[in-house]
């Protein structure tokens, strides 16, 4: 996005933060006690978890991808903790805007069905499977303090854990809006977790009018999944148009398109003054700054996330970028002390600057890798291709059902093909290289064709792009471009 030098977010609550420039070397390092004394456990001491070697700290999708790996390592049983504020095991948070929020009659998705590791075809961690692999869960009791010389946490309940190794897995949390603007009123929802969207869902199924704030990822698809609802949809957000920080104004119009079609109404360029309650105390409205009112009985906010880092400031934050800071292990400034997933400020190899990713992708990766950077010999530093996908109208009854996928950086010239009658496919030119591909409605082998592409990023004819008569054919183009730089 040349037009934002200093940030890439695609998502609100899913976005990539990127400082033009950052030094990709290790971190500095703070002076704690040697490593004998921190495995050595004080015998006067009495801690409330029986597996200390290593904690993990968060129940999300980065918690359950890490589990797997201690698991695949031989260094699950008997050692691991993880410590969430969830009353679940790890599951696959995409599904909570998308599957979830179906009608009844339309098969929406449920627990146990999303349980990580499903969402990469890997096997369903249900509670029991945590059991059998001897990993110690600890639920509905987040953690609201760390003493990093004593290696302990303090949880909300008052128990006392010990570590040895600490990986920090504690995701983000919804941006809300302020208390005095209606924020909290009953009927406005956001969307984090399962109660969140359990919460919603009870008030999809008495609602007649929904609001959604925001143009983002979680606009688009809780409205695609509103439209299953029958409800009156209105879509509000203050840019021009749909994913602005994504979607090209040529691309957003088809989308929108789309979503009219479907029923749903778009306020573009819109600020919001307050929202309004009844007599009972309900949401009944959106007040804009214009002065115009849209009614409604439900809101659905979307403003984006912040890390929560919260208690492991003194770890060491990425003011810029937000979140903890880490090497290309995830290693942060303590020895011991380790963070991934959306929480982490890690070095984007690709691009050469630090990012803060916050996608279930990202959170998967960051597992894994830094688990066996942890547990192996593994040294290699993290090379992450940012990609965002979305899928909507998927329901059973739906006319078409949408899935693009995104990789690479869209920085430059952007050059669109093909009529979304099904595909379309933007192409990213920057000095004559391809720098970021995206493609809707795509075949398998397609899919798999876009991160060679963002990952390579091959010298491109963009007058060939411009004249290709379908997707297949720029697809084409591209991947003889490919062909011809792995021969160079």
């Amino acid at each position: 996005m040349a037009t934002m030098p200093n940030t890439m977010s695609f998502k609100q609550g899913l976005s990539l933060w990127c400082p033009q420039s950052a030094a990709l070397n290790r971190i500095p390092r703070v002076s704690v006690p040697s490593r004998s004394f921190r495995r050595s456990f004080v015998a006067a001491a009495s801690f409330d978890n029986e597996n200390r070697e290593y904690v993990v700290v968060g129940g999300g999708n980065a918690a359950g991808y890490a589990a797997r790996t201690f698991v695949e390592q031989g260094q699950a049983n008997g050692k691991l903790c993880i410590v969430t504020k969830e009353p679940y095991a790890p599951y696959e948070r995409p599904a909570l805007t998308k599957a979830y929020l179906f009608p009844l009659d339309k098969k929406p998705a449920r627990l146990p069905g999303f349980h990580t590791c499903v969402g990469a075809g890997g096997e369903r961690q249900t509670p029991d499977w945590y059991k059998e692999q001897g990993i110690e869960m600890l639920y509905e009791d987040p953690v609201t303090g760390v003493d990093i010389e004593k290696q302990t946490l303090t949880t909300n309940s008052g128990k006392l854990l010990k570590y040895g190794t600490l990986i920090i897995a504690t995701g983000c949390t919804a941006s809300r809006f302020p208390e005095k603007i209606g924020g909290n009123l009953p009927g406005v929802h956001y969307i984090r977790d399962v109660a969140d969207a359990d919460s919603l869902i009870s008030s999809l199924g008495k609602a007649k009018k929904l609001v959604v704030v925001v143009g983002g990822y979680i606009g688009m698809e809780v409205a695609a999944a509103a439209v299953a609802w029958k409800l009156d949809t209105t879509i509000i957000f203050p840019e021009e148009h749909l994913l602005s920080r994504l979607f090209t104004p040529s691309l957003a119009q088809k989308y929108e398109q789309l979503y009219q079609d479907n029923g749903v109404k778009f306020v573009k360029g819109a600020k919001i003054k307050h929202l309004e309650s009844g007599p009972d105390g309900r949401v009944t409205a959106v007040k804009l700054e214009d002065g115009s009112s849209i009614e409604t009985d439900t809101v659905v906010i979307g403003i984006g996330a912040k890390p929560a880092v919260s208690p492991f400031d003194m770890v060491g934050l990425n003011k810029t970028v937000g979140g903890i800071e880490v090497d290309g292990q995830f290693r942060t400034s303590i020895p011991g002390i380790f963070a991934i997933g959306d929480v982490a400020a890690f070095p984007l190899k690709i691009y050469n600057r630090i990012a803060r990713v916050e996608h279930v992708d990202h959170a998967r990766k960051s597992a894994q890798h830094c688990i066996k950077s942890l547990l192996t010999a593994h040294t290699h530093t993290y090379d992450y291709l940012p990609y965002f996908y979305s899928r909507v109208f998927e329901y059973e009854g739906s006319s078409r059902k949408v899935w693009w996928q995104f990789f690479g950086d869209n920085v430059g010239e952007a050059v669109e093909v093909g009529n979304f009658d099904p595909k379309v496919a933007t192409f990213w030119i920057d000095s004559g290289k391809l720098k970021g591909v995206l493609l809707e409605s795509g075949s398998p082998e397609e899919f798999q064709l876009l991160p060679k592409l963002a990952r390579s990023q091959p010298s491109i004819d963009k007058a060939k792009l411009q004249n290709a008569s379908s997707v297949e054919e720029a697809l084409e183009i591209a991947q003889a471009a490919l062909k011809t730089e792995a021969a160079v």
